[in-house]
């Protein structure tokens, strides 16, 4: 294990791992810029996109924690040289996984409408809101399933098959998206929203049946389910559980802004869509560190070498803040460009621009909590990842997002309340790391 922590293996793993990170918010961010310029209605057509974007990266973040909880046990044996233990576990938690999305997909066609409601859609923006999910949503299981192979595959070491899967499926969402929402000459009729729906389904389709192929071509992994249960399936279901209960919390940050950017008007929304797509694909991308530190993490725990585990949370940290600043600068560089890439809409780019500088003011915040946090996932300790990101939500960013509301801040208090968020994360997850292997690595 001498080089499993140095410059080089940090970013063999983190590189892929970036790429394939990013290929996620780039799906929401291609139907976002092309939606956005549609000809007719087209500030109505991106903020219904933004509006079930949040929704659906709500149920995705809530039931995708399978993909953490598998990454950090495999990688623990893996690094413990038990990994013959856990051979039957990916099977058992990938059909635990997708039985469960499957129930809550079922859930929510029947009452679309009324969710979206809740979001302070009305009018045209509802009607497209429902039009779009009820294509969308038919991917979900599909990408849960992905994520679930991505989480095996990151146990074992590897970020590059992952990274490959996600490129094919960002290459061919943006291709359909150009195909199917403005149409092709004598061919094929624009579709304009309802075509980006589409795009993104296929896409997923298309990703899942591929990472199953490269699962049993290029690992041992079965996914034949085996009886008895695994032995690791109790821990890893009260995992994914603590991890639902924090991406409820985390979702409940992004359901509270998406609803008060809505409430604020359409121009609002439509410029926190925007922005909110740039944040998300920043943090994907720094969150190729957080991969990376999640991956060896786990191993090092699971050898017991507690000052290589050590010297890994200072380094990939140093590294996260470093790509964080290198995005903010890019940001401020391009600052006017970007926003015309989304729409041509001089009130919605108005507005965007207004607030845009806080999205990469916070950049460096957000690198340094996204990378313990990934480094705390394979560490297993999900307990304290669900109680951090519950204050950082009740205790930051809810207060925070009320008293900027009160003085009228709009679209400023929303970034502001999501700085607080990034910085509670960021020094409490600090803070336990320090006390916790500091002492250990001394004895």
């Amino acid at each position: 294990m001498s080089n499993i922590i140095g410059f080089r293996n940090i970013n063999r793993l983190a590189v892929p791992a970036i790429i394939a990170g990013i290929a996620e918010p780039l799906l929401s961010i291609t139907d976002t810029a092309i939606v956005g310029n549609i000809p007719e209605y087209g500030t109505e057509s991106l903020a219904a996109v933004g509006i079930v974007g949040s929704f659906l990266s709500a149920l995705i973040w809530i039931l995708g924690q399978t993909r953490s909880a598998i990454s950090a046990i495999i990688s623990q044996y893996l690094g413990a040289g038990k990994i013959e233990e856990v051979k039957t576990l990916p099977a058992q938690a990938i059909f635990f996984n997708v039985c469960l999305s499957i129930l809550v997909l079922l859930s929510t066609v029947f009452f679309v409408e009324e969710i979206f409601k809740l979001y302070n859609a009305s009018g045209l923006i509802l009607k497209y809101c429902v039009a779009y999910y009820d294509i969308r949503v038919w991917g979900f299981p599909l990408t849960l399933f992905t994520f679930a192979v991505f989480g095996i595959f990151r146990g074992l070491q590897n970020t590059f098959w992952p990274m490959i899967v996600a490129l094919i499926g960002a290459v061919s969402n943006i291709i359909l998206d150009i195909i199917l929402v403005y149409g092709i000459d004598e061919l094929i009729d624009p579709m304009g929203i309802i075509g980006a729906a589409w795009a993104s389904l296929i896409s997923q389709f298309l990703m899942a049946i591929i990472v199953f192929i490269l699962l049993i071509s290029k690992t041992e992994v079965s996914l034949r389910l085996r009886f008895p249960l695994n032995k690791e399936l109790g821990r890893l279901i009260t995992m994914s559980l603590n991890l639902f209960v924090r991406s409820i919390a985390l979702n409940t940050t992004l359901y509270f802004a998406t609803s008060y950017a809505t409430d604020y008007g359409d121009k609002y929304i439509a410029a926190y869509t925007i922005a909110m797509n740039i944040w998300m694909f920043t943090a994907f991308f720094i969150d190729g560190y957080g991969a990376a530190g999640n991956i060896l993490s786990g191993k090092l725990l699971g050898a017991k070498d507690y000052i290589k585990l050590w010297t890994l949370g200072k380094r990939v940290s140093l590294y996260g803040i470093g790509v964080s600043i290198i995005l903010a600068i890019i940001g401020f560089v391009f600052y006017q460009p970007i926003g015309t890439i989304f729409t041509s809409e001089e009130l919605v780019l108005e507005t965007f621009y207004s607030t845009f500088f806080i999205v990469l003011l916070v950049q460096p915040i957000n690198g340094l909590a996204f990378v313990f946090d990934g480094i705390f996932k394979g560490l297993g300790k999900m307990g304290y990842l669900r109680n951090v990101l519950l204050g950082a939500t009740f205790i930051g960013f809810l207060p925070t997002l009320y008293l900027c509301n009160y003085f009228d801040l709009k679209l400023y208090g929303i970034w502001i309340g999501f700085t607080v968020w990034a910085l509670f994360r960021g020094v409490a997850l600090i803070i336990k790391f320090r006390n916790t292997f500091l002492p250990l690595i001394r004895e």
